[in-house]
Order: structure tokens, then C-alpha cells, then sequence
């Protein structure tokens, strides 16, 4: 793999300008961080959340704009299974955890990209505790909830006990079951709409 004495600090794609600019447009748009990488470990294009990612691990400091080794390490995997040949859609995933609090999980995947012969490898990597915020950020809003009921569901959503959750916020126990009560209510309404809807849509086309 090689450091940033190696490759330039800003990624860098071997093609032409409209098809670097369209990739980055891509990748730009993912949620997840994403990497795309030479079979030398060279880092050939990024996205912003990718970059935040890596400069977390304890190396960034050190070595910027590097592919953190354990994020190497489950890359050198796909290379060593040797899966190209003979599976482009092979995949291999980890999980492996970044701080205390926070596990990432790593995808790493072939990726053949336009007018090159040469493969790629594509590096999607899901912060676990991020994701579930986000997920429950957009449940939030679906669900029309209360500013003390969206506390509530993100801190369940993120994994904590009634009990967590009364201590967190500093309520009683009785209380967070009111406001899970009041949330699932909502969450039931919300999806027999959407079960409706659907009945309606599937009647329609029939007819």
C-alpha cells in the first residue's frame, strides 16, 4: 500500500476530466464514505465522508490521505481470494470497531469503471452509529414526533434500555414507557397509511 509520499493529496482518476467530474458527483451523493482504490492501494477517488472517516483513525495524523491499514487489511482479502477472474461481484465485509462508542463496517468489492481495463476497488464504509442516527432522524419527521418523543426514539433506535433512557433525560422510568407508547401508536398509524396506499395503488392498476 502506498503512503502519501507515494500519490498526489487530492484524488486523482486516470480518464477524462467529464468522467472524473461524473464519478466524484456520484460518490459525492452516498451517505456512506467511499473509497476507490488502485490494487496498490492507491487512493484514486473519495468522497467527504470517507475522508472524515479515515482521518479518525489513530495513523491519520501521521499519514494523511492514507487507506487506514485496518481498512487495508480487509481489502488485501478480496485481492489474495483472487475472486476477479472469476467473480466480478464478489464482496468481502467487516466490522471492526473505530472509537469506543462507534463500530464501522467495511464492504470492499471489484469495480470495472468506463474505457479502463484495469480494476478498481470499491470501499463503502458505514458508520454504524451514524447510520442508526440517520435512520432515526428520518423516522422522526415520518412519524410527526414530539421534540421530547424524537429524544426518546433516538436513543432507543441507538440500542438504549427504558432505564438508559429515563437516565439520560433525566425522566421517570413510567414516563419513556408513555412516550414508547405514544411513538408506536403514531408508527402504526403512519403504517397502515402506507399499507393502504399501496392496497389503493395495486386496485388501480388492476382495474
Amino acid at each position: 500500500m502506498k503512503t502519501s509520499e507515494n500519490y498526489p493529496e487530492h484524488p486523482k482518476f486516470l480518464g477524462h476530466t467529464s468522467e472524473v467530474a461524473l464519478l466524484q458527483a456520484v460518490i459525492d451523493n452516498f451517505m456512506d464514505g467511499i473509497l476507490i482504490l488502485t490494487e496498490q492501494g492507491e487512493w484514486v477517488q473519495v468522497n467527504e465522508v470517507a475522508r472524515k472517516i479515515c482521518a479518525r483513525f489513530p495513523a491519520a495524523q501521521s499519514q494523511p490521505n492514507t487507506v487506514p491499514k485496518e481498512i487495508w487489511s480487509v481489502c488485501q482479502s478480496l485481492l489474495e481470494s483472487g475472486h476477479f477472474y472469476t467473480n466480478q461481484t464478489a464482496a468481502l465485509e467487516a466490522e471492526i470497531e473505530l472509537e469506543p462508542t462507534t463500530r464501522l463496517r467495511i464492504r470492499v468489492k471489484w469495480l470495472k469503471l468506463w474505457l479502463h481495463s484495469q480494476a478498481y476497488l470499491l470501499v463503502m464504509l458505514e458508520d454504524r452509529k451514524q447510520s442508526v442516527e440517520n435512520i432515526a432522524i428520518t423516522e422522526v419527521d415520518k412519524y410527526g414526533l414530539t421534540a421530547r418523543e424524537a429524544e426518546v426514539w433516538c436513543l432507543y433506535r441507538g440500542n438504549y434500555t427504558y432505564k438508559e433512557i429515563a437516565a439520560e433525560l433525566h425522566i421517570s422510568l413510567n414516563t419513556v414507557k408513555k412516550h414508547m407508547k405514544n411513538i408506536h401508536a403514531k408508527q402504526d398509524t403512519v403504517l397502515h397509511m402506507e399499507d393502504y396506499r399501496r392496497s389503493r395503488s395495486r386496485l388501480t392498476d388492476v382495474s
